[in-house]
């Protein structure tokens, strides 16, 4: 399985005052167990940081970037970078998507990546993702 996290998804996984932060943390973990391949893009790890600094101690907040690093350089979490082209593809998606004004354009370029890398699972809260019609499936 490939899947992609979200903001919603990490943000789960480190804060324990997430209402749904154990069936996450288990969900991610099992993951990794079981080999699976973990993408994220640095769009969506912009907004990680700043929320997890904003709403956890620094000390904890500062921890958790570190293992986001570390998972990086370790290899079982890949980060792809939002290039010009992705970030054009995505500013055209927010023309299409005019009516729905709630996805954000971090979110957009998620479904730009998604689509360029056929990946089809992602982990997160945001029902939009179900909105535009691509066949992404949530998890948990």
């Amino acid at each position: 399985m490939i899947l992609f996290i979200d903001t919603w998804g990490w943000i789960n996984i480190f804060n324990r005052r997430e209402s749904q932060h154990r069936e996450v943390s288990r969900y991610y973990q099992d993951l990794r167990n079981r080999g699976a391949t973990i993408v994220t893009s640095d769009y969506v790890l912009d907004e990680v940081y700043t929320l997890l600094f904003k709403r956890l101690p620094t000390d904890l907040a500062s921890n958790a970037t570190k293992i986001i690093a570390n998972a990086i350089d370790d290899g079982y979490l890949d980060l792809v970078w939002i290039t010009p082209d992705r970030f054009e593809t995505a500013r055209e998606l927010r023309y299409k998507y005019q009516d729905k004004p709630d996805i954000s354009f971090t979110d957009l370029t998620t479904i730009v990546v998604m689509r360029e890398l056929g990946i089809s699972d992602i982990l997160t809260g945001d029902a939009h993702f179900t909105h535009v019609g691509m066949g992404f499936i949530l998890h948990p």
